[in-house]
């Protein structure tokens, strides 16, 4: 068993997380439930500023919010001084009504509305993450409306594969993001923008994957867009005032994922642009990058009760938990693999495979396969480890499942962030059918 962050064995063979019992936690907020480990949180978020300070480069550490978003996930990012990065007018409302500072804020998305973009353009983001021309035409008509340039990075697809899913992978010349780095998309893009009075080109961006376990292709990316820079150069005299090479940094799921720590992909990333900057005697851009999964994947554990039980002789043993697909989709879309645990008899010998079935209505929906337990009984608490990134974000409520509860946990202390679902929130926007008018 590997524990994450805080977690540890009390004295009563409970899992414990953050100064707090989970079987506590689980009779209090009941289940499913995900927790999350804030001094994890901070830890990981201090460790990529400290590598960039380190290595004396400008630089901002962007959370990526789509692995988690809400009011008080926000508020803990800003805590810790970084920077944000948001995908949807939903993301950006998000953080704008948890106060964080707007000039901190980073709008991306490969379909921005025209409402999106004019909210980032009242509240004054810090930047716009421009993905195609469609968005360049919308931002010259809005900026109109301004008294300021927007400042925009220019998202390129760098040819770079990373090694991970293909629904994942989207730094590869073939991707629904950005402008081709190779197809000579970019070079129309910069000379749009570079020719508008509304716009202000601050830099480039570009991401080629996630859950990454190595530097190589963040490497190879980096020399990819240097070798553009160099032509940019000569073609438009300029060269970014920052570069963004994204996140997909991995973490540990299961033991066959081997991460490196924050700080060597940080060492690597800046190492790379400085010799690139040192061979074409340009300026040190800003360097940013944008971890998500890194920062609260691992700090995440989902809690559910078990209740029923299937054998089915010769073949396998299934253990019903009351959530599954509709709190993590990451098994059936990803084929994700998850550890996890008895949280109410951890000590006990976990050596009988069991396989964790959700309790929504599709064949497809199991948790983990063949997963060691003790012998298990009704009202277990099983504990998913590493969950805290796309659990809750891609939570839904099929077969009108209400989406857990949130609760952080720190020094001891637990607070409720995001309050359980309830049957009566289910139909809240539900309209009754008007029959008459069916009828007419």
């Amino acid at each position: 068993m590997f524990l994450h962050g805080t977690s540890k064995i009390n004295e009563v063979g409970h899992l414990e997380i953050g100064g707090v019992d989970t079987i506590k936690l689980a009779k209090e907020y009941g289940t499913p439930l995900y927790i999350y480990d804030v001094a994890l949180i901070r830890e990981r978020a201090r460790s990529f500023k400290q590598a960039f300070e380190n290595m004396g480069v400008r630089a901002q550490v962007a959370y990526a919010s789509k692995a988690f978003s809400s009011i008080a996930m926000f508020q803990l990012i800003a805590e810790e001084g970084l920077s944000l990065d948001v995908v949807s007018g939903g993301e950006l409302y998000t953080a704008i009504a948890s106060g964080f500072p707007a000039e901190k804020i980073h709008l991306h998305g490969n379909n921005k509305s025209r409402a999106e973009l004019k909210m980032a353009l009242d509240h004054g983001v810090g930047c716009i993450v421009v993905d195609n021309f469609y968005e360049i035409e919308l931002l010259e008509e809005l900026s109109k409306n301004y008294s300021t340039q927007v400042p925009v990075l220019l998202r390129v697809t760098p040819g770079v594969e990373a090694h991970t899913h293909d629904y994942i992978t989207t730094g590869q010349e073939d991707s629904k993001f950005g402008f081709g780095l190779l197809n000579g998309q970019i070079e129309r893009a910069i000379e749009a923008i570079l020719k508008s009075k509304g716009i202000r080109l601050l830099g480039i961006h570009c991401h080629i994957g996630s859950q990454i376990f190595d530097t190589a292709g963040f490497v190879l990316a980096a020399e990819r867009v240097f070798e553009k820079i160099s032509v940019w150069k000569e073609q438009f005299s300029y060269t970014p005032e920052v570069v963004n090479l994204g996140g997909g940094f991995g973490i540990r799921y299961t033991e066959e994922d081997h991460p490196l720590p924050a700080t060597y992909y940080v060492e690597q990333i800046v190492e790379a642009v400085k010799k690139q900057v040192n061979e074409m005697g340009i300026a040190m851009p800003e360097i940013w990058i944008e971890p998500g999964r890194s920062l609260v994947g691992d700090a995440g554990t989902t809690l559910y009760t078990i209740g029923s039980q299937k054998t089915v002789p010769n073949i396998r043993e299934y253990v019903a938990i009351d959530g599954g697909m509709s709190d993590n989709i990451r098994p059936a879309l990803y084929q994700a693999k998850y550890e996890a645990v008895l949280a109410n008899r951890v000590t006990e010998k976990h050596d009988k495979p069991v396989s964790i079935a959700g309790k929504c209505c599709e064949s497809g929906d199991m948790l983990i396969w063949d997963l060691p337990l003790p012998e298990v009984k009704p009202d277990d608490i099983l504990a998913v480890f590493c969950t805290g990134a796309y659990g809750y974000s891609m939570a839904n409520n099929y077969n009108r499942i209400p989406r857990p509860a949130v609760v952080f946990v720190e020094n001891g202390v637990d607070q409720l962030v995001v309050k359980r679902e309830s049957f009566e929130d289910l139909i809240a926007n539900d309209l009754p059918l008007k029959s008459k008018v069916i009828q007419n």
